[in-house]
């Protein structure tokens, strides 16, 4: 499979072109890969290239990720983990990832020959927190959206990370107020202007996340004109990560993360061609 590796304004990224090639403009389709495993835009297209779908897949690096680590090592990103999990780490990675799309997005529209108009977007873990960022702040038109293991409410997040701190996380006013912001069940009134949204929950993710993610369909089903534009989809011996660790470089495939990729790629398909 052909790989494009480039940089949009700023912003890493591995590209894959439509199946069956590129003969003109094709849908695009931009994600954000997770921090655990594959915790880099390259091995996330690894873990998650839905191969058969007839558009551009674009995947971008997030902060301090892939090509922007820090002399090469996760170090850096560990050492803000531990100075605060929320307001140090998590909520400024989803909120720069957020801010760097318009312009990563104008800049890929004239690197690839990609239509215009609304893209779908897809998001894993923080990923998925920057995929709902971008949905609530609709200044780019969203066509479709996907989620995989997301981070819906970043207060389920926190204490993850209390592993990496060496305790328990210190909740203050401006964190509960950052937490709040990031809670896209609370907001799910600022999440109906998407035409569709599939929502893939490994069941063995985290409790809280799958609660979350469990939450937050039920909530926009409610709200959807038509609620079978909210999915879930559960996918059986599916933790958190999608890749073995360290995950920063294409790996083989996981049977576990074949099965969403099949899911995506079906999803994807279906939305596209309708």
């Amino acid at each position: 499979m052909e790989t494009i590796t480039g940089t949009a304004a700023g912003v890493p990224y591995t590209a894959l072109p439509p199946d069956g090639g590129v003969d003109a403009p094709a849908p695009l389709i931009v994600t954000w890969h997770m921090l655990d495993a594959p915790r880099t835009d390259a091995a996330f297209a690894a873990a998650l290239p839905m191969a058969a779908v007839p558009a551009w897949r674009v995947h971008l690096g997030m902060p301090m990720c892939g090509a922007r680590m820090v002399d090469g090592r996760v170090d850096a990103v560990l050492e803000l983990a531990r100075q605060d999990a929320l307001l140090a780490f998590l909520a400024p990675f989803a909120q720069q990832a957020a801010d760097e799309f318009p312009a990563a997005l104008a800049a890929l529209r004239d690197q690839l020959p990609v239509e215009e108009g609304p893209v779908s977007i897809l998001g894993a873990s923080l990923g998925g927190t920057v995929a709902l960022q971008v949905l609530c702040a609709e200044s780019i038109p969203i066509r479709h959206v996907a989620l995989v293991n997301p981070a819906v409410r970043i207060r389920s997040v926190v204490p993850l990370t209390e592993g990496i701190a060496g305790h328990p996380y210190e909740w203050t006013a401006e964190a509960e107020r950052v937490a709040d912001r990031l809670d896209f069940v609370a907001r799910a009134a600022e999440l109906t202007v998407a035409p569709a949204l599939l929502v893939i929950s490994g069941e063995e993710d985290h409790p809280d996340l799958r609660a979350d993610a469990a939450a937050l369909v039920d909530t926009l089903q409610h709200r959807y004109a038509q609620p079978d534009n909210a999915e879930l989809v559960s996918v059986p011996n599916l933790a958190h990560p999608l890749a073995d660790e360290p995950g920063l470089e294409p790996a083989p495939q996981r049977l576990e993360a074949k099965a969403v990729d099949d899911i995506l790629t079906q999803w994807f398909r279906r939305q596209l061609i309708s």
